[in-house]
């Protein structure tokens, strides 16, 4: 009987091919992990991207912030300086044989010592400087609203007033504080252009520059700013023109 041929491993057509389809199943599975880590290293690269441009993102909004609270501070001050200068400037209110009032409310000097004594005002004078005080004394204790309303008021009953160039410039004071700056610009220069009389005229000048710069206006915000320059040059608003000058200068604006 003759006996069965042994094909050797090594000749196995079929142990060959399912060692190549091994072969190449193995290639396939570094493939497959290594473009897992491509992926995977690509997946890292987006996350760090991604972080960089939140730190960017924060140190922006960081960067904003301490600005517009440096300018929110900014504002304060110099409300409070100019609610003080008024208060210490301003004229009496009344005046009895004795004594006279001062419009800020301090006390006046007694004719018997030489000081000015002021004739007291009719009752429609009286009434006008206690509207204005008013509305003055809401500004300071910061009641902006109410004093917004009262400066409005007082506006309309006494258009003609000599405290209406006053009444207008802290109408504006109380928009621009509560950083409404399109409302204050136009307060502001309503201001300047019906009172080109009052003493606020400069002060009123230096806050439409300031509202320029807020808004975003700086062309028109410099061209302000150099008015009062120009037009006021030994005033204080001049010399707070010059500083928001060479701060926007440094700014590149």
């Amino acid at each position: 009987m003759g006996g069965c041929v042994t094909t050797p491993p090594s000749e196995d057509p079929v142990l060959i091919k399912l060692t190549e389809m091994d072969d190449r199943l193995r290639k396939v599975e570094r493939l497959a992990d290594n473009q897992s880590l491509v992926e995977l290293a690509g997946q890292i690269a987006d996350i760090q991207s991604e972080i960089r441009e939140i730190r960017g993102d924060v140190e922006t909004l960081r960067y904003e912030t301490e600005g517009a609270a440096t300018r929110q501070r900014d504002q304060y001050l110099d409300i409070d300086r100019r609610l003080q200068t008024l208060e210490g400037t301003a004229p009496p209110v009344t005046a009895s044989a004795g004594t006279a009032s001062g419009f800020g409310g301090g006390p006046g000097a007694s004719a018997a010592t030489g000081g000015p004594v002021v004739a007291a005002p009719g009752a429609g004078g009286a009434a006008e400087r206690a509207s204005y005080q008013a509305a003055f004394d809401l500004l300071k204790e910061g009641r902006y609203e109410q004093a917004r309303a009262g400066f409005e008021k007082f506006l309309a009953e006494y258009p003609g007033s000599d405290l209406a160039g006053h009444s207008q410039y802290w109408l504006g004071e109380t928009y621009y504080v509560t950083q409404k700056y399109d409302q204050a610009l136009a307060a502001f220069q309503k201001a300047v252009n019906q009172y080109p009389q009052s003493r606020k005229l400069p002060d009123a000048l230096l806050k439409v520059g300031y509202c320029r710069y807020e808004l975003g206006q700086y062309v028109e915000a410099r061209a302000a700013l150099n008015t009062v320059l120009e037009r006021f040059p030994e005033s204080t608003a001049a010399r707070l023109a010059g500083q928001r000058l060479d701060r926007m200068q440094s700014e590149g604006r």
